[in-house]
């Protein structure tokens, strides 16, 4: 097997070489650290109880072997598409598509997860039409071939970060702060710990946008490693921190039971002043993940319509806002119907179960690498991969069962279409 050439030096189409460590890790953050901080305490809470944080631990370590596979593929595969390629050619095509397919169906998943937050936040007696109202809106922004921004997705960061400090301060400054609260794994299990773990993995989506930035990083075989156990790091100190503190306010029962955990959280402290900024923050974060979430599958899916392996109606471009707009148009309206009808938890879990499978093809297809393709130590892809089917298949029933439902049917749809193509 041999890798895909990356562009000659000084080639029209080659980018420039100007992000360093610093670069890397700020780009690393700025796709992790969001709205599923807000979104993924509460369901995890309901599955591990006390043992959250030893989710939240088990989360991280997945996410830090997936993202290093990635990493690795990326610097031999630097054409656009992440795994579909990757899979496509250390494994076969059918492998290629079906990551590309795990990725389509997990990441829709997300925006209703994103969607429901904003309504979770804004308005809970309304979440589903506020998810329907930001769905659509958003769609419309995309359509008409406005992006989200470099210095949007910084102002995003920020605002997000202060809010998650300022209600952990002021969580744990609080008179109501019980350390009992924290006698990590009193009420957990087994099986509720790895659920929690699943359902966290969904916090630390976008890791792998390190991994994608072999063609703009100096250095890229040092720049790459080095940033993505940094940026991972300081995402899931944040992380901890948060569920720390919210855990000593409210408890694992309360938590379980909050529609929008940290805006309880501050109420629970005794910080009135602090709810709206919270729920102002969460929508925030929530809207701008939704936005890049939307591009993002629309765009993976005109790339799968032009190889055929979607609709190819689905790969046009408009002439006048050059963006793909049956594809948007498309998302958005499945988006609109899953944010209509699923609750949090259950969109949250089939998009860990997406990603998750989408993973699991990332690290197989990284297990193949070669000593002159400067692979991995085979301990990272390996325990990368148990990670992912592991924590895949310890989701919430309804999650697993209708992940690997949506799973079969685009193989089984792959299958046809090769069957028509031979006839």
């Amino acid at each position: 097997m041999t890798s895909t050439p990356s562009p000659a030096a000084g080639a029209p189409d080659e980018l420039q070489r100007r992000l360093g460590v610093s670069d890397a890790v700020m780009i690393g953050l700025g796709s992790m650290i969001g709205a599923g901080i807000f979104a993924s305490l509460a369901p995890a809470a309901r599955a591990a109880g006390s043992g959250l944080l030893i989710g939240l631990a088990l989360a991280a370590v997945v996410a830090y072997c997936n993202a290093t596979s990635s990493a690795r593929l990326a610097a031999l595969y630097p054409a656009s598409g992440g795994t579909y390629v990757y899979g496509r050619e250390r494994l076969g095509a059918f492998w290629g598509y079906l990551a590309g397919w795990a990725f389509i169906v997990g990441k829709t998943a997300s925006c209703a997860a994103m969607a429901l937050t904003v309504g979770s936040y804004i308005w809970p007696g309304q979440a589903h039409a506020i998810a329907v109202a930001a769905v659509m809106a958003l769609t419309a922004v995309n359509y008409t071939g406005v992006q989200k921004s470099a210095l949007l997705t910084r102002i995003v960061v920020a605002v997000v970060l202060a809010v998650l400090a300022a209600a952990a301060v002021a969580s744990l400054t609080s008179g109501a702060a019980d350390a009992t609260h924290l006698d990590v794994g009193a009420d957990a299990t087994f099986s509720g710990v790895l659920q929690a773990a699943g359902l966290l993995f969904f916090a630390f989506a976008g890791y792998a946008r390190i991994a994608t930035l072999g063609e703009e990083v100096r250095d890229p075989a040092r720049t790459i490693p080095r940033a993505i156990p940094i940026a991972l790091g300081i995402t899931l100190v944040v992380y901890a921190t948060v569920a720390v503190s919210v855990l000593l306010v409210l408890g694992s029962g309360s938590l379980a039971a909050a529609g929008a955990p940290l805006t309880d959280a501050a109420w629970a402290a005794d910080a009135h002043w602090l709810a709206p900024v919270v729920r102002v923050g969460a929508a925030l974060a929530a809207l701008g993940s939704l936005l890049a979430l939307i591009l993002g599958v629309s765009r993976t899916t005109l790339a799968m319509a032009r190889d055929h392996h979607l609709p190819h109606a689905l790969a046009a471009v408009h002439p006048k806002f050059k963006v793909p707009h049956r594809a948007e148009l498309l998302v958005g309206a499945v988006v609109a119907a899953a944010a209509a009808t699923a609750d949090l938890r259950g969109a949250i879990g089939f998009s860990s179960f997406g990603v998750l499978a989408y993973y699991a093809v990332a690290n197989a297809s990284a297990w193949t690498l070669t000593p002159a393709e400067r692979r991995l130590a085979r301990t990272i892809p390996v325990l990368g991969l148990a990670g992912c089917l592991v924590l895949a298949f310890a989701l919430p029933a309804s999650s697993v069962i209708s992940g690997a439902a949506v799973l079969t049917v685009g193989a089984a749809a792959y299958g046809l279409r090769r069957l028509t193509n031979m006839t």
